[in-house]
């Protein structure tokens, strides 16, 4: 590439795609919290059923992942992430419509099967569309958008149902989504060959920068469950659950804590809440923008730079542990603040993690993998959180124990996750010696 030619930088429009695409993700999934108090009124909802209704999204959310992946890798991101975003659009919409507990019970449910391709459909597009030295900064940009959804979303959200009511409310942000699915259908290409708007500068930057060139649709994704024979995937799998365990108490008891604990009114609580997201938000990008500049200047190796920015992250994160122990009002929401940004310091890497180990066209299915393990984390930690607090009256072990994950989370990556290379498909390699010997 003639570095004096400036190229397009139709990738990074891409990128911006992406970053929105799970925006809506988590608007869309917060609405059903804001509006619960007006639904348990006026549908006649007691909190057992609400209580079902919220946790039916994680049910299909988690479960999809890896169907959702194969998809992505089989079919093309651009019909897999399409479709996504169409569909859970318009589940949002629908649920505008609900009656009662069966309707919108069914509609979380739909919710979560649409949602469950966003993230292997991006870690996919990353894998295809940037090259391997921008890889950990495009995932660290889409994974962000997740904090800005969960900080931004609530007091907006509330601010609708007030202003227009709860249904009306549901069909707006759930058609945003569909504005999203006319843009990406008509920006977006499968390979970067094969966008119209692009120059041969840009697509030699990228596929020059690529160690496996993801798209050549001969090569079928590796079947998920052949994925489980090596050490890496187990890696990243339980290094996953240990982050997200912790992650999720910022968007589900927090605030609970913030009242209870810290002796926070409701306002007050809902500004500082937003905060750790809001840091968050900021160091994730950061974080992936400056890994990728050690592993391209070679200050270390890929697999140093992505153990070194998983531990630093992990080792922010235990900051939860010390929260409950200080007195200071300010120095707890500090160290919340730095566990928070801790987390999302490790997902920076964690989502460029499956571009760097995958075997050939499957990126999205790793992904996949990985992310249903880790919502394994995002379905028992409320749950063990609620026990722990009901059980001593407050929330200091809860957090401890969520301590106690991220040192497990720091063992697993320094010594279970191994190089950090491209999975070569054994049976694969063999199949094709044996048809070039002539066997």
């Amino acid at each position: 590439m003639n570095p004096t030619m400036r190229s397009t930088k139709i990738r990074w429009w891409i990128a911006g795609l992406m970053w929105l695409a799970i925006a809506i993700n988590y608007i869309d999934r917060t609405v059903l919290s804001a509006a619960a108090p007006h639904l348990i009124t006026e549908l006649e909802i007691n909190p057992e059923m609400m209580g079902l209704i919220m946790a039916a999204f994680f049910w299909s959310y988690a479960l999809l992942q890896i169907p959702a992946g194969w998809f992505a890798d089989r079919f093309g991101q651009k019909k897999g992430l399409g479709i996504a975003v169409g569909w859970w659009s318009i589940a949002t919409m629908a649920m505008g419509l609900a009656t009662g507990f069966k309707s919108l019970l069914a509609l979380r449910l739909a919710l979560g099967v649409g949602e469950a391709a966003a993230y292997p459909s991006n870690a996919g597009i990353a894998a295809r569309w940037f090259p391997d030295r921008e890889r950990a900064t495009v995932s660290g940009l889409f994974d962000s958008a997740s904090k800005f959804g969960g900080a931004v979303a609530m007091p907006l959200i509330v601010w609708m149902i007030a202003m227009v009511d709860w249904r009306i409310t549901f069909l707006v942000i759930g058609a945003i989504g569909l504005f999203w699915v006319i843009a990406w259908y008509f920006i977006y290409a499968e390979n970067p060959e094969d966008h119209k708007k692009i120059d041969q500068n840009e697509v030699r930057l990228i596929r020059d920068g690529q160690a496996q060139k993801h798209g050549d649709k001969s090569v079928r994704p590796m079947k998920w469950y052949k994925l489980l024979r090596y050490r890496n995937i187990w890696a990243m799998c339980i290094g996953f659950f240990t982050i997200n365990y912790t992650s999720y108490f910022f968007i589900t008891w927090l605030p609970t804590y913030l009242v209870k604990d810290k002796g926070m009114d409701f306002l007050q609580m809902g500004f500082v809440a937003a905060l750790p997201l809001i840091c968050g938000m900021v160091i994730e990008i950061l974080a992936g923008w400056a890994s990728d500049r050690m592993v391209h200047k070679k200050v270390l190796s890929l697999t140093a730079t992505r153990k070194l920015f998983l531990t630093i992250g992990l080792l922010m994160a235990l900051c939860i542990g010390f929260a409950p122990f200080t007195e200071s009002v300010f120095m707890t929401v500090l160290l919340l603040c730095i566990a928070k940004s801790g987390t999302t310091v490790a997902a920076s890497q964690v989502w460029a993690l499956p571009g760097d180990v995958a075997p050939k066209n499957s990126v999205s299915i790793v992904a996949g993998l990985q992310n249903t393990v880790s919502n394994m984390g995002g379905a028992v930690g409320p749950i063990i959180t609620g026990a722990i607090v009901g059980a001593t009256g407050n929330f200091t072990w809860a957090l401890v124990f969520s301590a106690v994950l991220v040192v497990i989370g720091i063992l697993n990556y320094l010594f279970l996750l191994g190089k950090v290379e491209p999975i070569v498909d054994e049976e694969k390699v063999h199949g094709h010696q044996a048809v070039t010997s002539g066997v």
